[in-house]
């Protein structure tokens, strides 16, 4: 559902099976990544071979007094330690530009994958959540990509050595220092699994409050018309409520793990030195050993609790990952069948063969429709609201597939032919304007990117858009912002007009397109019309009948079809829907 009322439904899969997906971005930087790797273990060795330093400087040095050989162990120290101190610089700036990169390379391909998507896609989600998806669950991922080498292979890595150096040294204090590990396991699984639920509802939560931001925003002026900013009020504090109450609940589990190391960080302690009290003159352990033991019982556990840090950041990303990969795992309903080709230059022959079509499954709003449109023909559409007529033309623009029947220009089933072929020989004009931030010059070069100045020119005058734009200071390089609010509805339709009419389209599909034009500019547009529509095939939507009079027939469209048909003066004389629907309005 289209609302930000409603979570999203995921289809729920296994963070083992998303997290290697999102790894494999880096796959493209191996050189990267193996130099990062190299240093890593550089660091890694000179962290495990620090106790064995201390272990050496104690028994061999400090015991029996001997100051010089003491100051050489602490200067080959200090020297790879040094070392090491540069390496860990280095390979975080490394990963810092790496991840980056594979943030920048999966935003893009998130984006343009939307952008290839048709109109089903967007009509069941709010804008707010697509955003939210490009935005704030890529940024999200930018720390797991760049730890999960800077920080999980070197600590896993310094886990197992030391338990194998430990277990070498001595097996007996070994166990004693890893006996609270297997309570340890049993209480991560169990923080774990909630810790990932509650992260995962925190992003539908913080979904939901973007999509009401960005649909607030957007209606801003109805708002503040009616007044109605505390009860918008009233949503969002409840939106965000829901977005903190979620965030609490899965940052109190993820403190959880810190908690729970901590006391089998301690309860591992006290076991080595109960152990090591008992066994320290006995077994013959020397007193540099055991300093050593406990400086690697610290070098087992800090990583234990690095590795729950990370940990607490996979499981946040790999919600966001999972809704990322979500978005570009779903599949064009509308899209180029295997082999299509590509549509030759338009005659502009239009033909309907027993369309049916739904937006949902168990709603038709086209029943078995079927009409035939002539290249050049001007048809206009009339009905009451909801009968269908934004359908027509939005199946003739292939935004939808038919769900019975056919829909061929000139002979081709708009199925067979690519979508690119299709859509840049049609021209759209909506009642909805759309103003993009930039310069007049800019949004009517949008038809055509690669116009010249005087086709662009000689669009703008062809709909009388150049007379008010010639009187702005700086004419066509005024800038205007997102939805044009310098303008009026009737200018910003006029470049609108003008950025459709550039693209020279062979078939031509007017919605509503001169609803926000006084009187005196329709006059002036539709004389600009008519001359750009000689030999072009048009349909146009219109709800004041008085602007459809020069269309060459007229399709009356109710009742999920095409209740009558003809030119204006045919439906006039017969008496029928069109004259009871013209006699309404100009009553």
């Amino acid at each position: 559902m289209n609302s930000y009322k409603i979570d999203e439904q995921q289809v729920k899969k296994s963070n083992f099976e998303t997290m290697p997906r999102l790894f494999k971005y880096l796959l493209k930087y191996k050189k990267r990544i193996a130099l990062v790797l190299l240093m890593m273990a550089f660091g890694t060795t000179i962290d495990l071979i620090n106790p064995l330093l201390t272990e050496l400087a104690v028994d061999k040095y400090i015991m029996p007094g001997d100051i010089a050989g003491l100051i050489k162990i602490v200067i080959i120290g200090a020297v790879l330690n040094t070392l090491a101190v540069f390496a860990i610089k280095f390979r975080m700036l490394i990963m810092a530009k790496t991840s980056n990169k594979v943030i920048q390379e999966l935003r893009q391909q998130l984006y343009d994958h939307i952008q290839s998507l048709d109109l089903a896609f967007f009509d069941s989600r709010p804008s707010g959540k697509i955003l939210a998806r490009i935005i704030g669950d890529t940024n999200s991922l930018k720390d797991i990509i760049e730890n999960s080498v800077t920080t999980l292979i070197p600590n896993l890595i310094t886990v197992v050595a030391v338990i194998v150096i430990m277990f070498i040294k001595n097996w007996r204090l070994a166990i004693a220092s890893l006996c609270s590990l297997p309570f340890l396991i049993a209480g991560i699984f169990l923080i774990s699994t909630m810790a990932e639920k509650h992260w995962k509802a925190k992003r539908q939560k913080s979904s939901n409050m973007n999509a009401f931001i960005n649909e607030d925003l957007s209606g801003i002026k109805i708002i503040q018309s009616f007044r109605a900013e505390d009860e918008t009020d009233k949503t969002f504090r409840n939106l965000v409520h829901e977005d903190r109450q979620e965030f609490i609940k899965a940052v109190r589990w993820c403190d959880a793990f810190g908690s729970w190391i901590d006391l089998c960080w301690s309860v591992g302690t006290m076991c080595l030195y109960l152990v090591g009290i008992r066994f320290i003159g006995i077994e013959g352990v020397s007193i540099g050993t055991y300093i050593a033991f406990g400086s690697y019982v610290g070098m087992f556990w800090q990583p234990i609790m690095n590795l729950s840090n990370f940990y607490n950041q996979f499981i946040n990303a790999a919600s966001g990952a999972e809704r990322i990969f979500e978005i570009i795992d779903t599949e064009k309903t509308v899209k180029d069948k295997e082999g299509a080709g590509v549509l030759p230059p338009m005659n502009g022959d239009v033909r309907f063969d027993k369309v049916t079509f739904g937006y949902a499954d168990e709603v038709d709003v086209l029943k078995n429709v079927s009409f035939d449109v002539k290249a050049g023909e001007t048809i206009a559409l009339v009905g009451p609201t909801g009968a269908g007529k934004s359908t027509v033309v939005n199946l003739i623009s292939r935004f939808y597939d038919v769900k019975d029947g056919a829909i061929l220009i000139d002979g081709y089933d708009v199925r067979d032919v690519t979508i690119e072929s299709l859509r840049t020989q049609m021209g759209v004009m909506t009642q909805d304007s759309y103003i993009f931030s930039g310069t007049i010059r800019e949004n009517i070069m949008y038809g055509k990117l690669d116009a010249t100045e005087e086709e662009m020119l000689a669009a703008s005058k062809a709909v009388h858009a150049d007379d008010f734009i010639q009187k702005l200071e700086k004419g066509y390089d005024t800038k205007l912002t997102a939805r044009g609010g310098e303008l009026s509805n009737g200018q910003r339709q006029l470049v609108a007009f003008a950025r459709t009419m550039l693209s020279n389209p062979r078939i031509l599909i007017l919605d509503e397109a001169t609803s926000s034009i006084d009187t005196k500019t329709e006059l002036l547009v539709q004389a600009g019309i008519a001359q750009m529509l000689k030999g072009r095939t048009s349909f146009v939507i219109a709800h004041r009948l008085s602007t459809i009079q020069n269309a060459d027939r007229i399709f009356v469209i109710d009742q999920g079809g095409i209740i009558e048909s003809g030119s204006p003066a045919e439906l006039m004389e017969k008496k029928g829907a069109y004259y009871k629907l013209r006699q309404a309005q100009f009553s």
